[in-house]
């Protein structure tokens, strides 16, 4: 008895230096405190060729107003207008639904005159989920969608949410990754990794650049 106690008391103390010796763990380090240790990801691959089927797709033009998209506060979103207005008339030559987005606080007169709407393309006025409070669900289904292209700025804001919203109501969603903007490059970054590395939403959505996208024959 006498030995395995001291066997007992043996193994308490060793156990005892070995908790000693190590280090308490750091419970209070968040994210915050390994910012700068972060290595930042490979950019994904984009899409070479993307085949729009028009009769079932939707242009989804985002927030181009002049409360968003000016030199002042996002001086990127005006650089993507001349590429942007060249796709919008490609997608209404093909007959490609297109549905404009507002910002609180804007109306239709503030949407920047080349990329306008045509009388008839509906306007839905919301937050960054056009989504939310909008009809906009329901003007695709009724047009019978299955695959949107989103296009706008901000990127973190109408961009991501309203893309990031498609793709989790199953609608196939293509981001071309030069056509939204925000105030500044990380943003635009995290939003096309989060686009490709988010549950459901990466399985729904396709990257890719304006000048990939093609219509079926």
């Amino acid at each position: 008895m006498k030995l395995h106690r001291l066997y007992a008391i043996t193994a308490c103390a060793i156990i005892a230096l070995l908790v000693a010796a190590t280090p308490p763990y750091a419970t209070d380090r968040t994210i915050i405190d390994e910012w700068a240790s972060i290595k930042t990801p490979p950019p994904p691959p984009l899409a070479s060729v993307v085949t729009i089927e028009p009769s079932k797709t939707a242009l989804l033009m985002l927030d181009f107003n002049k409360l968003t998209c000016n030199a002042e506060r996002r001086p990127r979103c005006l650089t993507t207008i001349p590429a942007v207005t060249k796709v919008l008339n490609a997608m209404r030559a093909a007959k490609v639904q297109v549905i404009h987005s507002l910002s609180p606080g804007a109306a239709a007169a503030d949407i920047l005159p080349s990329v306008s709407p045509l009388p008839g393309e509906p306007i839905v006025t919301s937050g960054p989920d056009k989504f939310l409070g909008t009809n906009l669900e329901q003007l695709l289904m009724e047009k019978k969608i299955a695959t949107v292209i989103v296009l706008g700025t901000a990127a973190h804001g109408a961009v991501l949410y309203t893309a990031s919203g498609a793709a989790l109501r199953g609608i196939n969603t293509i981001v071309p990754v030069d056509g939204m903007s925000a105030e500044d490059l990380f943003a635009e970054q995290y939003v096309v990794w989060h686009l490709k590395n988010a549950p459901r939403v990466s399985g729904k959505t396709v990257l890719t650049k304006m000048e990939s996208m093609t219509f079926s024959k």
